[in-house]
């Protein structure tokens, strides 16, 4: 057993540092697809919100013009 730890115990230990290493990197590329998930719904919770404030000011815009078309046929 000794002769195999003197031998060869370079290999096992950077075989287990490989390991680790691949486990570290697992783990961070999980984290990093639990974040785009996150990004891409909260992309699209402000794209949501952004369209119905779009809609909104429309809707206004166009009651001010027909308001001033009312306005101004008034005047004729």
């Amino acid at each position: 057993m000794e002769l195999i730890l003197s031998k060869f115990g370079w290999l096992i230990g950077g075989a287990v540092g490989v390991i680790v290493w691949m486990v570290r990197l697992e783990s961070v590329a999980l984290s990093n697809r639990r974040d785009i998930k996150r990004l891409w719904v909260q992309r699209r919770e402000d794209m949501d919100a952004a369209k119905a404030a779009r809609d909104e000011t429309n809707e206004i815009l166009k009651e001010l013009r027909d308001d001033i078309k009312q306005l101004l046929r008034g005047r004729n």
